[in-house]
């Protein structure tokens, strides 16, 4: 699972998810790629789902890259715990994904093996996305 070695700081205010990527929103590593379309916090766990079904659909050719990272921990107070006392312990990671994001970029493989990979990959997230494909990509 995906989470950071060290932070400087344990626990992370909740923050807002405004506006559009600005970041990280073009392809810069493969030929495919999976954009998102809104804005989400994605688990650890759900990028670590969503590679898998990758990788098993394209039988680990070609490459794989997941351009985003769980960097802000969520945190949870216990079941039945009375207000106050403070926040609770840090539960989770997740990533913060805006609009236009490139979650995942893909090479190596042919487009029809990239794009059903990717389906499949986004069933797994919880954000609508879109397959895109580098405008100088040719089918050999």
């Amino acid at each position: 699972m995906l989470s950071p070695k060290r932070t400087k700081f344990r626990k992370q205010h909740k923050g807002k998810i405004k506006g559009l990527a600005t970041r990280g929103h073009r392809l810069s590593f493969g030929t495919f790629g999976l954009k998102s379309m809104e804005q989400s916090w994605i688990t650890a766990r759900q990028i670590e789902a969503a590679r898998v079904a990758l990788t098993r659909y394209m039988k680990r050719e070609g490459q794989v890259w997941i351009r985003i990272f769980p960097d802000k921990p969520i945190t949870k107070k216990p079941a039945e715990v009375r207000m106050g006392k403070g926040k609770g312990a840090p539960e989770y990671w997740v990533a913060i994904v805006k609009p236009g994001t490139i979650m995942f970029e893909v090479t190596g493989v042919p487009q029809a093996v990239a794009e059903r990979g990717m389906y499949l990959a986004a069933q797994k997230l919880p954000v609508s996305t879109k397959f895109i494909v580098k405008p100088d990509y040719t089918e050999e």
